[in-house]
């Protein structure tokens, strides 16, 4: 295996693993989703997107976890890893604008207590965009390769 196909299945390992370990949160209904998606739709209620708000508070997290889930699997699969690194990416765009331009912030608060995460959501966000970004660049075949297949 060249190292250039090692490092796009390093890339798709990290974001399959980001995608998955936070399932678990996101379909359990965790306190920290329950925070993000009510303080996004908090932020809906005042932009004038109160007709979605109160369904974003509630399935967001289920919507957006489902959607990983089908991003991860699509990634895994070579024929249809393109599509995944696209909605990964399309995925994570989201998030960062969320963290970035609404109340939820970089530094989200994750408990009761106001407790933050230091940022740690946010930065993993970046990397699987970035992540999925290099997937759809690296993963192009070359002229060279083109030519000879």
């Amino acid at each position: 295996m060249n190292k250039k196909k090692a490092f796009v299945y390093l890339l798709i390992a990290y974001v399959v693993f980001v995608f998955l370990q936070s399932l678990v949160y996101k379909f359990s209904g965790s306190e920290q989703t329950d925070i993000i998606f009510t303080t996004i739709a908090e932020w809906m209620n005042g932009v004038g997107l109160g007709f979605i708000a109160p369904s974003f508070a509630v399935y967001g997290g289920l919507i957006i976890g489902s959607t990983e889930l089908i991003a991860s699997g699509l990634l895994i699969n070579a024929k249809t890893r393109s599509i995944g690194a696209l909605l990964g990416l399309s995925i994570m765009s989201g998030a960062i604008f969320f963290h970035l331009f609404t109340p939820l912030g970089v530094n989200r608060v994750i408990d009761a207590q106001g407790n933050t995460d230091n940022g740690v959501l946010f930065y993993m966000a970046c990397g699987v965009w970035i992540s999925c970004l290099l997937i759809l660049l690296l993963g192009r075949p070359s002229n060279t390769e083109r030519s000879y297949s």
